[in-house]
């Protein structure tokens, strides 16, 4: 009974909207090393810490305060803060904060962003910085593991209107991940039917992509998908969906989650 109960609950939670990929993480610029961003998302606002150098090559810290344009993007002030020396007791008196700046989160993918900022103040540091990020990874995460969830997606494009549009179903999870990156992901769904993803993992910081999957079903499909945003919850795992071509013209994209069982 209390299965019955959880298979209707993850339905009803995969029929809901998805909401927006959160970009929290830490990031850096690719063979260029000595600095770094701290991405916090909250929803629709985001704080950005990054560390970068001033003309006299010193260490020079700014932090923003960003909020979601409407269009995928984050824009907003520029901060300076400094305060009491870390060997000293904090003195509230020595504390300074002043907007500087703007600074621009433009996400192309969910791993990989344009990071711009502009400092106006003061002269000496007034410049311009347009930087390509990516998340960073700092250990591999394990993703091996028996999860019980569901699956929300919808077919579009098909030769036959009639087998267009969206679908639930509840699934068993088998994942397993080798030391080399390949991995396993054999849904078992409530349906009757049972599908095999295998591919090799690209992890960028806290997400793994497996791109050109190999895509396998019990009702005879063979062909390629994407696995993307796959990421391991403190509860389980989640991920996206992604098939051009599903047999009949049709192409699947989906979202899943599920808990893990042991």
């Amino acid at each position: 009974m209390l299965r019955r109960l959880l298979v209707c609950l993850l339905l009803l939670m995969a029929a809901t909207p998805v909401s927006a990929l959160n970009y929290t993480d830490i990031y850096y610029v690719a063979g260029e090393s000595g600095y770094g961003f701290n991405v916090v998302q909250s929803d629709g606002f985001m704080f950005v810490t990054f560390f970068v150098y001033a003309p006299a090559r010193t260490p020079t810290w700014y932090s923003a305060e960003l909020r979601a344009d409407g269009n995928g993007n984050f824009t907003g002030p520029l901060y300076a803060t400094s305060g009491s020396w870390y060997g000293n007791a904090w003195d509230s008196q020595s504390l300074t904060r002043s907007q500087v700046g703007t600074a621009s989160f433009l996400p192309t993918n969910p791993y990989t962003v344009t990071f711009s900022y502009t400092v106006t103040t003061p002269p000496a540091m007034a410049a311009t910085a347009t930087k390509t990020i990516q998340r960073q990874t700092l250990t591999a995460i394990t993703l091996s593991g028996t999860y019980f969830g569901g699956q929300s997606g919808v077919y579009s494009g098909c030769g036959s209107p009639a087998n267009n549009g969206p679908y639930t179903d509840g699934f068993d999870l088998q994942v397993t991940q080798s030391p080399t990156g390949d991995a396993t992901f054999q849904f078992t769904y409530a349906s009757g039917m049972s599908c095999t993803l295998r591919g090799t993992l690209l992890q960028y910081g806290q997400l793994y992509t497996v791109p050109g999957t190999a895509y396998s079903c019990s009702d005879g499909l063979a062909t390629t998908a994407t696995l993307s945003e796959i990421k391991a919850t403190s509860l389980g795992i989640e991920g996206r969906l992604s098939a051009l071509s599903v047999g009949g013209g049709c192409r699947e994209d989906a979202t899943f989650s599920a808990t893990v069982t042991h």
